[in-house]
Protein backbone atom coordinates (compact mmCIF):
# COMPACT_ATOMS: atom_id res chain seq x y z
CA UNK A 1 0.00 0.00 0.00
CA UNK A 2 1.12 3.16 -0.89
CA UNK A 3 2.31 6.11 1.52
CA UNK A 4 1.53 9.85 -0.13
CA UNK A 5 1.97 11.72 2.86
CA UNK A 6 5.34 10.36 4.10
CA UNK A 7 5.95 10.54 0.33
CA UNK A 8 5.52 13.86 -0.25
CA UNK A 9 7.31 15.53 2.95
CA UNK A 10 10.42 12.91 2.49
CA UNK A 11 11.04 14.04 -1.11
CA UNK A 12 10.27 18.21 0.77
CA UNK A 13 13.04 17.19 3.05
CA UNK A 14 15.23 16.10 0.60
CA UNK A 15 14.92 19.31 -1.62
CA UNK A 16 16.87 21.34 0.55
CA UNK A 17 13.70 24.10 -0.01
CA UNK A 18 13.93 27.69 1.76
CA UNK A 19 11.26 27.26 4.27
CA UNK A 20 9.42 30.66 4.05
CA UNK A 21 6.57 29.16 5.76
CA UNK A 22 5.59 27.94 9.34
CA UNK A 23 6.60 26.63 11.84
CA UNK A 24 9.60 28.90 12.86
CA UNK A 25 12.15 25.78 13.14
CA UNK A 26 12.29 25.95 9.31
CA UNK A 27 12.96 22.52 9.26
CA UNK A 28 16.67 22.72 10.88
CA UNK A 29 17.27 20.15 13.05
CA UNK A 30 16.74 20.62 16.69
CA UNK A 31 16.79 18.75 19.85
CA UNK A 32 14.37 16.66 18.93
CA UNK A 33 15.32 15.27 15.87
CA UNK A 34 12.20 15.34 14.03
CA UNK A 35 12.36 19.58 12.60
CA UNK A 36 12.67 18.54 9.57
CA UNK A 37 9.66 15.80 8.56
CA UNK A 38 7.24 18.89 10.60
CA UNK A 39 5.33 20.74 7.80
CA UNK A 40 2.10 22.55 7.64
CA UNK A 41 -0.12 22.64 4.66
CA UNK A 42 1.97 24.05 2.30
CA UNK A 43 1.07 23.86 -2.01
CA UNK A 44 1.13 20.08 -2.59
CA UNK A 45 0.79 19.07 1.16
CA UNK A 46 -2.99 18.82 0.68
CA UNK A 47 -5.64 20.35 3.42
CA UNK A 48 -6.79 17.82 6.01
CA UNK A 49 -10.30 19.77 6.88
CA UNK A 50 -11.02 19.95 3.10
CA UNK A 51 -8.72 16.96 1.27
CA UNK A 52 -8.64 16.58 -2.17
CA UNK A 53 -4.85 15.69 -2.99
CA UNK A 54 -2.47 13.10 -0.38
CA UNK A 55 -4.26 13.26 2.39
CA UNK A 56 -7.72 12.16 0.95
CA UNK A 57 -5.40 9.43 -0.92
CA UNK A 58 -4.32 8.19 2.72
CA UNK A 59 -7.58 8.53 4.07
CA UNK A 60 -8.83 6.65 1.12
CA UNK A 61 -6.20 3.75 2.01
CA UNK A 62 -7.27 3.85 5.71
CA UNK A 63 -10.87 3.25 4.29
CA UNK A 64 -10.44 0.48 2.44
CA UNK A 65 -9.07 -1.19 5.11
CA UNK A 66 -11.22 -0.71 7.64
CA UNK A 67 -14.26 -0.99 4.84
CA UNK A 68 -15.90 2.49 5.43
CA UNK A 69 -15.34 5.98 5.16
CA UNK A 70 -12.73 6.92 7.06
CA UNK A 71 -11.31 10.46 8.08
CA UNK A 72 -7.97 11.41 9.75
CA UNK A 73 -7.89 13.14 13.37
CA UNK A 74 -4.55 14.68 14.53
CA UNK A 75 -6.28 15.73 18.14
CA UNK A 76 -7.29 12.44 19.07
CA UNK A 77 -10.69 10.62 19.50
CA UNK A 78 -11.63 13.81 21.64
CA UNK A 79 -12.23 15.43 18.54
CA UNK A 80 -14.32 12.79 16.51
CA UNK A 81 -16.48 12.26 19.56
CA UNK A 82 -17.13 15.98 19.40
CA UNK A 83 -17.63 15.83 15.35
CA UNK A 84 -20.47 12.61 15.84
CA UNK A 85 -21.93 14.98 18.32
CA UNK A 86 -22.91 17.33 16.09
CA UNK A 87 -23.45 14.70 13.46
CA UNK A 88 -25.84 13.00 15.17
CA UNK A 89 -27.28 16.26 16.48
CA UNK A 90 -27.70 17.79 12.33
CA UNK A 91 -28.98 14.91 11.11
CA UNK A 92 -31.60 14.12 13.31
CA UNK A 93 -32.96 17.96 12.87
CA UNK A 94 -32.61 17.00 8.44
CA UNK A 95 -34.54 13.74 9.78
CA UNK A 96 -37.08 16.20 10.99
CA UNK A 97 -37.00 14.86 14.91
CA UNK A 98 -35.82 16.29 18.10
CA UNK A 99 -31.73 15.54 18.48
CA UNK A 100 -31.88 13.69 21.70
CA UNK A 101 -28.77 11.04 22.20
CA UNK A 102 -29.57 8.13 25.17
CA UNK A 103 -25.70 7.46 26.46
CA UNK A 104 -23.89 4.80 28.57
CA UNK A 105 -22.59 6.94 31.71
CA UNK A 106 -18.84 6.19 31.14
CA UNK A 107 -18.58 8.50 27.90
CA UNK A 108 -14.97 10.07 27.69
CA UNK A 109 -15.07 14.14 29.26
CA UNK A 110 -15.37 15.24 25.00
CA UNK A 111 -19.05 14.12 25.02
CA UNK A 112 -19.87 16.47 27.27
CA UNK A 113 -18.70 19.07 26.51
CA UNK A 114 -19.56 18.42 22.66
CA UNK A 115 -23.29 17.86 24.27
CA UNK A 116 -22.84 21.32 25.68
CA UNK A 117 -21.31 23.27 23.27
CA UNK A 118 -23.99 21.88 20.75
CA UNK A 119 -26.86 22.43 23.64
CA UNK A 120 -28.04 18.37 22.89
CA UNK A 121 -30.62 16.59 25.38
CA UNK A 122 -29.16 13.82 27.01
CA UNK A 123 -30.38 10.70 28.54
CA UNK A 124 -28.22 8.38 30.59
CA UNK A 125 -27.97 4.73 31.10
CA UNK A 126 -26.18 4.20 34.68
CA UNK A 127 -23.91 1.85 35.73
CA UNK A 128 -24.53 -1.05 37.67
CA UNK A 129 -23.73 -1.12 41.20
CA UNK A 130 -21.10 -4.63 42.42
CA UNK A 131 -22.46 -6.95 45.28
CA UNK A 132 -20.48 -5.25 47.88
CA UNK A 133 -21.73 -1.97 46.94
CA UNK A 134 -19.30 -0.28 44.74
CA UNK A 135 -19.62 1.39 41.21
CA UNK A 136 -16.91 1.18 37.91
CA UNK A 137 -17.79 4.66 36.67
CA UNK A 138 -15.59 3.86 34.06
CA UNK A 139 -17.52 0.68 33.14
CA UNK A 140 -21.52 0.76 32.09
CA UNK A 141 -22.23 -2.35 30.76
CA UNK A 142 -25.89 -2.75 28.43
CA UNK A 143 -27.40 -5.90 26.64
CA UNK A 144 -29.69 -5.54 23.63
CA UNK A 145 -32.81 -6.44 25.47
CA UNK A 146 -31.73 -3.62 28.37
CA UNK A 147 -31.43 -1.40 25.77
CA UNK A 148 -34.94 -2.05 24.33
CA UNK A 149 -36.64 -1.74 27.42
CA UNK A 150 -34.96 1.70 28.01
CA UNK A 151 -35.65 2.35 24.29
CA UNK A 152 -39.69 1.74 25.00
CA UNK A 153 -39.70 3.22 27.82
CA UNK A 154 -38.33 7.06 26.51
CA UNK A 155 -40.88 6.10 23.75
CA UNK A 156 -43.72 6.13 26.08
CA UNK A 157 -42.50 9.41 28.15
CA UNK A 158 -42.16 11.47 25.26
CA UNK A 159 -38.14 11.60 25.34
CA UNK A 160 -37.45 9.29 22.40
CA UNK A 161 -33.87 9.28 21.83
CA UNK A 162 -32.61 9.81 17.88
CA UNK A 163 -29.59 8.10 18.86
CA UNK A 164 -27.60 5.95 20.99
CA UNK A 165 -23.88 6.60 22.11
CA UNK A 166 -22.19 3.52 23.74
CA UNK A 167 -18.24 3.35 24.41
CA UNK A 168 -16.57 -0.26 23.21
CA UNK A 169 -14.37 -1.19 24.67
CA UNK A 170 -14.38 0.26 28.02
CA UNK A 171 -11.98 2.02 29.82
CA UNK A 172 -11.40 -1.85 32.46
CA UNK A 173 -12.00 -3.85 28.90
CA UNK A 174 -16.06 -4.83 28.63
CA UNK A 175 -17.36 -4.95 25.95
CA UNK A 176 -20.83 -4.75 24.90
CA UNK A 177 -22.44 -6.63 22.40
CA UNK A 178 -22.37 -4.01 19.53
CA UNK A 179 -24.30 -6.33 16.71
CA UNK A 180 -27.17 -6.90 19.12
CA UNK A 181 -27.32 -3.03 19.93
CA UNK A 182 -26.74 -2.09 16.58
CA UNK A 183 -30.05 -4.09 15.94
CA UNK A 184 -32.30 -2.92 18.84
CA UNK A 185 -31.01 0.90 17.48
CA UNK A 186 -31.99 0.28 14.09
CA UNK A 187 -35.00 -1.64 14.81
CA UNK A 188 -35.94 1.66 17.12
CA UNK A 189 -34.96 4.30 14.14
CA UNK A 190 -32.01 5.60 16.36
CA UNK A 191 -28.54 5.68 15.06
CA UNK A 192 -25.59 4.23 16.77
CA UNK A 193 -22.61 6.15 17.85
CA UNK A 194 -19.48 4.05 19.74
CA UNK A 195 -16.48 5.61 20.89
CA UNK A 196 -14.23 2.60 19.95
CA UNK A 197 -10.81 4.45 20.84
CA UNK A 198 -9.23 1.59 22.76
CA UNK A 199 -10.55 -0.74 20.16
CA UNK A 200 -8.55 0.02 16.74
CA UNK A 201 -6.92 -3.21 16.70
CA UNK A 202 -10.48 -5.21 17.03
CA UNK A 203 -10.47 -4.86 12.85
CA UNK A 204 -7.62 -7.04 12.29
CA UNK A 205 -7.98 -10.01 14.19
CA UNK A 206 -8.74 -13.00 12.73
CA UNK A 207 -12.30 -12.64 13.54
CA UNK A 208 -12.98 -8.76 13.24
CA UNK A 209 -14.53 -7.12 16.72
CA UNK A 210 -14.63 -3.69 14.90
CA UNK A 211 -17.71 -1.88 15.62
CA UNK A 212 -17.85 -0.82 11.33
CA UNK A 213 -18.43 -4.68 10.99
CA UNK A 214 -20.78 -5.09 14.10
CA UNK A 215 -23.53 -2.61 12.29
CA UNK A 216 -22.29 1.08 13.98
CA UNK A 217 -23.64 3.91 12.09
CA UNK A 218 -20.52 6.10 13.47
CA UNK A 219 -17.44 5.02 15.09
CA UNK A 220 -14.02 6.55 16.51
CA UNK A 221 -10.59 4.88 17.00
CA UNK A 222 -7.82 6.57 18.96
CA UNK A 223 -5.05 4.80 16.56
CA UNK A 224 -2.49 5.84 18.98
CA UNK A 225 -3.78 3.50 21.47
CA UNK A 226 -3.04 0.07 20.20
CA UNK A 227 -1.70 0.91 17.20
CA UNK A 228 2.05 2.38 15.76
CA UNK A 229 0.70 5.70 15.92
CA UNK A 230 1.98 9.09 17.19
CA UNK A 231 -0.25 9.87 20.20
CA UNK A 232 -3.04 12.27 18.59
CA UNK A 233 -3.61 10.20 15.39
CA UNK A 234 -6.97 8.76 15.27
CA UNK A 235 -10.25 7.93 12.83
CA UNK A 236 -13.52 8.73 12.59
CA UNK A 237 -15.31 6.03 10.63
CA UNK A 238 -18.47 6.58 8.77
CA UNK A 239 -20.99 3.55 7.89
CA UNK A 240 -21.14 3.35 3.94
CA UNK A 241 -24.79 2.89 3.77
CA UNK A 242 -25.32 6.08 5.24
CA UNK A 243 -24.41 9.09 2.84
CA UNK A 244 -25.87 11.89 4.71
CA UNK A 245 -23.38 11.14 7.55
CA UNK A 246 -20.31 10.38 4.90
CA UNK A 247 -21.60 14.02 3.32
CA UNK A 248 -21.16 16.67 6.36
CA UNK A 249 -18.31 14.03 8.37
CA UNK A 250 -15.45 16.48 6.89
CA UNK A 251 -17.29 19.76 7.76
CA UNK A 252 -18.15 18.07 11.40
CA UNK A 253 -14.34 17.68 12.24
CA UNK A 254 -13.26 20.96 10.73
CA UNK A 255 -15.89 22.77 13.53
CA UNK A 256 -13.62 21.63 16.32
CA UNK A 257 -10.64 21.01 14.99
CA UNK A 258 -6.70 23.16 14.67
CA UNK A 259 -6.28 24.57 11.40
CA UNK A 260 -2.77 23.59 11.76
CA UNK A 261 -3.15 20.01 11.79
CA UNK A 262 0.33 17.97 12.76
CA UNK A 263 2.39 16.66 9.50
CA UNK A 264 3.94 14.59 11.93
CA UNK A 265 1.14 12.48 13.46
CA UNK A 266 -0.61 12.69 9.90
CA UNK A 267 3.00 10.55 8.35
CA UNK A 268 2.49 8.46 11.29
CA UNK A 269 -1.12 7.54 10.17
CA UNK A 270 -0.13 7.38 6.57
CA UNK A 271 2.85 4.69 7.36
CA UNK A 272 0.32 2.73 9.55
CA UNK A 273 -1.88 1.83 6.42
CA UNK A 274 0.86 0.20 5.00
CA UNK A 275 1.64 -1.64 8.22
CA UNK A 276 -1.43 -2.88 8.51
CA UNK A 277 -1.97 -3.86 4.98
CA UNK A 278 1.40 -6.21 5.42
CA UNK A 279 1.50 -7.11 8.90
CA UNK A 280 -0.95 -10.64 8.47
CA UNK A 281 -1.91 -12.43 11.59
CA UNK A 282 0.60 -10.49 13.67
CA UNK A 283 -3.05 -8.65 15.57
CA UNK A 284 -4.11 -12.51 16.53
CA UNK A 285 -1.26 -13.80 17.44
CA UNK A 286 -0.56 -10.98 20.03
CA UNK A 287 -4.39 -11.41 21.42
CA UNK A 288 -3.15 -15.83 21.36
CA UNK A 289 -0.16 -14.40 23.64
CA UNK A 290 -2.28 -12.24 25.84
CA UNK A 291 -4.84 -14.89 26.33
CA UNK A 292 -2.22 -17.51 27.35
CA UNK A 293 -0.98 -14.63 30.08
CA UNK A 294 -4.66 -13.88 31.50
CA UNK A 295 -4.76 -18.03 31.83
CA UNK A 296 -1.96 -17.91 34.09
CA UNK A 297 -2.76 -14.51 36.02
CA UNK A 298 -5.76 -16.04 37.02
CA UNK A 299 -4.36 -19.34 38.12
CA UNK A 300 -2.32 -17.58 39.83
CA UNK A 301 -5.08 -15.81 41.70
CA UNK A 302 -5.78 -12.84 40.20
CA UNK A 303 -9.45 -11.94 39.19
CA UNK A 304 -9.88 -10.42 35.29
CA UNK A 305 -12.29 -8.11 34.16
CA UNK A 306 -13.76 -7.54 30.83
CA UNK A 307 -13.53 -9.13 27.34
CA UNK A 308 -10.74 -6.99 25.18
CA UNK A 309 -8.34 -9.53 24.12
CA UNK A 310 -5.40 -6.67 24.60
CA UNK A 311 -5.97 -5.15 27.41
CA UNK A 312 -5.49 -6.83 31.35
CA UNK A 313 -7.84 -5.35 34.18
CA UNK A 314 -6.94 -6.97 37.36
CA UNK A 315 -9.64 -6.30 40.11
CA UNK A 316 -9.25 -5.90 43.38
CA UNK A 317 -10.12 -9.47 45.17
CA UNK A 318 -7.61 -12.38 46.16
CA UNK A 319 -4.60 -11.64 44.15
CA UNK A 320 -4.61 -8.12 45.69
CA UNK A 321 -6.75 -5.20 47.78
CA UNK A 322 -5.47 -2.27 46.74
CA UNK A 323 -4.66 -1.65 42.85
CA UNK A 324 -2.72 1.90 43.45
CA UNK A 325 -0.61 -0.14 45.77
CA UNK A 326 0.19 -2.96 43.30
CA UNK A 327 0.68 -0.26 40.77
CA UNK A 328 3.47 1.18 42.84
CA UNK A 329 5.04 -2.39 43.06
CA UNK A 330 5.58 -2.72 39.40
CA UNK A 331 6.73 0.74 39.00
CA UNK A 332 9.44 0.00 41.11
CA UNK A 333 9.90 -3.11 38.87
CA UNK A 334 10.28 -0.51 35.82
CA UNK A 335 6.65 -1.67 34.29
CA UNK A 336 4.28 1.17 34.09
CA UNK A 337 0.47 0.67 33.99
CA UNK A 338 -1.72 2.74 31.85
CA UNK A 339 -4.38 3.14 35.03
CA UNK A 340 -4.64 1.89 38.79
CA UNK A 341 -7.16 3.03 41.43
CA UNK A 342 -8.20 1.46 44.53
CA UNK A 343 -10.15 -1.21 42.75
CA UNK A 344 -8.38 -1.87 39.77
CA UNK A 345 -5.16 -2.03 37.65
CA UNK A 346 -5.58 -1.87 33.54
CA UNK A 347 -2.30 -2.58 31.71
CA UNK A 348 -2.23 -2.40 27.68
CA UNK A 349 -0.74 -4.44 25.21
CA UNK A 350 0.32 -4.03 21.52
CA UNK A 351 1.41 -6.01 18.43
CA UNK A 352 4.76 -3.55 19.77
CA UNK A 353 5.05 -4.99 23.32
CA UNK A 354 7.92 -7.67 23.21
CA UNK A 355 8.25 -11.10 24.53
CA UNK A 356 10.90 -9.55 26.75
CA UNK A 357 8.15 -7.35 28.47
CA UNK A 358 5.71 -9.87 28.46
CA UNK A 359 7.91 -12.02 30.97
CA UNK A 360 8.92 -9.28 32.29
CA UNK A 361 5.28 -8.16 33.42
CA UNK A 362 4.21 -11.77 34.25
CA UNK A 363 7.47 -12.19 36.44
CA UNK A 364 7.03 -8.88 38.52
CA UNK A 365 2.93 -10.03 38.67
CA UNK A 366 3.64 -13.70 39.94
CA UNK A 367 6.23 -12.07 42.97
CA UNK A 368 3.38 -9.65 43.83
CA UNK A 369 0.25 -12.00 44.05
CA UNK A 370 -1.05 -12.41 47.49
CA UNK A 371 1.24 -9.38 48.94
CA UNK A 372 -1.82 -7.20 50.44
CA UNK A 373 -4.59 -7.85 52.70
CA UNK A 374 -7.43 -10.58 51.02
CA UNK A 375 -10.66 -9.08 50.34
CA UNK A 376 -14.04 -9.86 50.39
CA UNK A 377 -15.33 -12.30 46.96
CA UNK A 378 -16.25 -10.31 43.83
CA UNK A 379 -20.27 -10.37 43.21
CA UNK A 380 -22.48 -9.55 40.87
CA UNK A 381 -24.10 -6.16 40.01
CA UNK A 382 -27.27 -5.65 41.77
CA UNK A 383 -28.69 -3.29 39.69
CA UNK A 384 -28.34 0.02 37.91
CA UNK A 385 -27.72 3.16 40.09
CA UNK A 386 -29.83 5.95 39.97
CA UNK A 387 -28.78 9.12 37.94
CA UNK A 388 -27.96 12.21 40.36
CA UNK A 389 -30.08 14.77 40.27
CA UNK A 390 -30.03 17.24 37.04
CA UNK A 391 -31.54 21.14 37.54
CA UNK A 392 -29.59 22.64 34.45
CA UNK A 393 -28.46 20.71 31.09
CA UNK A 394 -24.76 20.92 30.68
CA UNK A 395 -24.69 23.98 28.54
CA UNK A 396 -26.57 25.76 30.79
CA UNK A 397 -24.08 24.43 33.56
CA UNK A 398 -20.91 25.56 32.03
CA UNK A 399 -22.32 29.41 31.02
CA UNK A 400 -24.00 29.79 34.27
CA UNK A 401 -21.61 32.27 36.83
CA UNK A 402 -19.15 29.90 38.76
CA UNK A 403 -17.02 29.64 41.32
CA UNK A 404 -14.56 27.20 43.15
CA UNK A 405 -15.17 25.72 46.58
CA UNK A 406 -13.08 23.35 48.54
CA UNK A 407 -14.37 19.59 48.54
CA UNK A 408 -15.99 19.84 51.92
CA UNK A 409 -18.33 22.80 50.92
CA UNK A 410 -19.70 21.22 47.20
CA UNK A 411 -22.33 18.35 48.20
CA UNK A 412 -25.89 20.17 47.51
CA UNK A 413 -24.22 22.40 45.12
CA UNK A 414 -24.86 22.36 40.92
CA UNK A 415 -21.44 21.35 39.31
CA UNK A 416 -20.53 24.02 36.68
CA UNK A 417 -17.91 21.46 35.06
CA UNK A 418 -17.62 17.83 34.32
CA UNK A 419 -15.85 16.32 37.36
CA UNK A 420 -12.98 14.14 36.35
CA UNK A 421 -10.12 12.30 36.90
CA UNK A 422 -6.85 12.08 34.03
CA UNK A 423 -7.21 8.92 33.41
CA UNK A 424 -9.96 7.71 32.48
CA UNK A 425 -11.38 10.94 31.73
CA UNK A 426 -14.74 9.34 32.79
CA UNK A 427 -17.24 12.28 34.31
CA UNK A 428 -18.66 11.13 37.78
CA UNK A 429 -20.50 14.02 37.75
CA UNK A 430 -22.13 15.90 35.09
CA UNK A 431 -22.44 19.81 34.78
CA UNK A 432 -25.80 20.49 35.91
CA UNK A 433 -26.36 18.23 38.33
CA UNK A 434 -26.50 17.98 42.24
CA UNK A 435 -23.11 16.94 43.88
CA UNK A 436 -24.20 14.43 46.36
CA UNK A 437 -21.62 13.24 49.76
CA UNK A 438 -19.94 10.56 47.18
CA UNK A 439 -18.77 13.70 45.23
CA UNK A 440 -16.18 14.69 47.74
CA UNK A 441 -13.86 11.20 46.88
CA UNK A 442 -13.72 12.64 43.25
CA UNK A 443 -12.10 15.68 44.25
CA UNK A 444 -8.52 16.63 44.38
CA UNK A 445 -8.65 20.09 45.75
CA UNK A 446 -11.38 22.20 44.86
CA UNK A 447 -14.67 22.11 42.33
CA UNK A 448 -16.42 24.52 40.06
CA UNK A 449 -19.99 24.73 40.86
CA UNK A 450 -22.52 27.60 39.78
CA UNK A 451 -23.08 30.55 42.10
CA UNK A 452 -26.80 30.61 42.75
CA UNK A 453 -28.51 28.43 44.95
CA UNK A 454 -30.09 25.31 43.20
CA UNK A 455 -33.95 26.23 44.46
CA UNK A 456 -33.85 29.11 41.67
CA UNK A 457 -33.43 26.35 38.27
CA UNK A 458 -36.08 24.76 36.56
CA UNK A 459 -35.99 21.35 36.37
CA UNK A 460 -35.97 20.25 32.44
Amino acid sequence: MNTPIYDFVQEYRESNAVRLHMPGHKGVAGPLGVEPFDITEIDGADVLSQACGIIAESEANAGSLFGCRTLYSTEGSSLCIRAMVFLLKITALHRGIAPRILATRNVHRSFLDAVALLDVDVDWIMPRMEGDGTVSYESCRITGEELAEIIEEHRAAGTMPSAVFVTCPDYLGYMPDIAELAEVCHRSGCFLAVDNAHGAYLKFLAESLHPMDLGADLCCDSAHKTLPVLTGGAYLHISRDNQALAERAERALAMFATTSPSYLILQSLDLCNQYLAECGNAFERTALRMDSLKNRLTEAGYRICGEERWKITLAAGDGFADGTFLARELQERGIYVEYADAAHVVMMFSVKTTEEDFSKTEKALAELVNNTLRTTEHKEGTGRIPAPIQVLTPSEAILAESEYVDAPQCVGRVLAEPLVHMPPCVPAYMCGEVLGEDAVRFINGRVRVVKEPVGIFRRR
